[in-house]
């Protein structure tokens, strides 16, 4: 029963997520804490999935041409090698929890205030590389030891700055959490973290949602409205998740 409810459940958070490039880390993580997966199999599970939406969101922003390697190459050289290092740092439920909780709730906050800039365009400035470097690698270590791929965080600073369009913002934070997500996944396997044997169906789950999200996205991005409704539910399971650590 619990692995359909999470099918479900992981089919419309990668529908939602990917329209925006993003790979659906946070969405995952949520719909585990609600139903009460182990934390050690919720990383791992989050990075697989993500892995998976993501490159399927990549290849259509990219073909889209919604894509800059000027700001992705400074933020990928220093994120990789820290989301392994992140994926390799095994942090106790007391931890693990509390950090994730707030990461939902931030994720929240995120899909709620920038709903509307999301579908908005805005007068570019020019992006410093020295500055998303640092948040390169900042974000890295924070995908690896929590499971996100880090695109709920770049997003918002990449359209706060103005240093590129909300498409070009998508397609970069899909590119960006590819990459996190991989490095991460590999730093968790190396220390002999198991995958659940429900994984194989959670990623056609996501696979189909990721596929019709970015699809409609890289052309159209998603309605507002769903990104507030979103938001309701990661607010929920991070308070879930503070309130179990």
């Amino acid at each position: 029963m619990t692995t359909t409810v999470l099918s479900v459940l992981f089919f419309i958070s990668a529908l939602l997520y990917s329209s925006v490039g993003h790979g659906g880390a946070s969405g995952y993580l949520a719909m585990m804490g609600l139903v009460g997966v182990a934390p050690s199999m919720m990383k791992p599970t989050a990075l697989c999935l993500n892995i998976l939406v993501s490159i399927i969101a990549f290849w259509r922003f990219y073909s889209a041409k919604n894509f800059s390697w000027q700001i992705f190459i400074p933020l990928a050289i220093t994120a990789i090698p820290m989301a392994f290092i992140g994926g390799m740092t095994h942090l106790p439920s007391h931890l693990y929890k509390p950090i994730v909780g707030m990461v939902l709730i931030f994720s929240a906050i995120y899909s709620f205030i920038f709903a509307k800039k999301l579908t908005s365009e805005q007068p570019l400035k020019q992006v410093s590389k020295w500055f998303l470097a640092i948040v390169g690698a900042v974000l890295g270590l924070l995908s690896g030891l929590t499971g996100v791929g880090g695109g709920v965080f770049l997003s918002p600073i990449l359209l706060f700055n103005r240093w590129a369009s909300p498409k070009v913002v998508a397609g970069v934070a899909s590119g960006f959490i590819l990459v996190n997500s991989i490095s991460g996944l590999f730093g968790v396997l190396s220390t002999g973290a198991k995958l659940p044997n429900q994984l194989p169906i959670w990623l056609v789950a996501v696979c189909v949602g990721g596929f019709i999200g970015a699809t409609y996205g890289s052309k159209r991005l998603a309605d507002p409205m769903l990104n507030k409704l979103l938001s309701l539910v990661l607010v929920i399971a991070g308070l879930k998740m503070l309130a179990n650590f």
